[in-house]
């Protein structure tokens, strides 16, 4: 099964695709927005509004077996404690080398944001990017 963080998620229709190749069920997990989907393999799932219910629900259903697609580094982590796989949109798996260092960049982040009252961007999401993301899922699910 693919959980999806799909509140601001980029690569939704990727991994319908992808999951249709391998017929792999796939919960888009969302506090709503969500366009049903015309896909048998694909279940939405909204989630009270409130900060992190997507990932706590997530959390608390995805299982060693599963895949996670978030760009939420906390989620990750909780993902990978329980076991499943976690890939960022971008194609980037986290994993137990990199997740600490990923955690500990956000906190750095989040501080010179806090302290500086500035605003830190992310880079821009690319055609590479896309095409990165639908490798590393498919190499997940063989």
């Amino acid at each position: 099964m693919i959980y999806v963080d799909a509140d601001a998620c980029p690569v939704k229709e990727e991994v319908v695709r992808v999951a249709e190749r391998h017929n792999t069920h796939v919960i888009m997990v969302a506090d709503g927005g969500l366009r049903p989907s015309r896909h048998d393999l694909v279940r939405n799932h909204i989630v009270s509004q409130g900060a992190d219910a997507a990932d706590d629900w997530i959390a608390e259903n995805i299982t060693a077996s599963d895949i996670c697609v978030t760009s939420d580094i906390p989620l990750a982590k909780r993902c990978l404690e329980k076991g499943a796989s976690a890939i960022r949109p971008n194609g980037k798996l986290f994993d137990e080398q990199n997740i600490g260092m990923a955690l500990a960049m956000r906190e750095v982040k989040q501080h010179i944001r806090e302290s500086q009252q500035t605003q830190t961007y992310n880079v821009g999401f690319t055609k590479a990017d896309r095409s990165a993301f639908l490798q590393a899922l498919h190499a997940l699910l063989v």
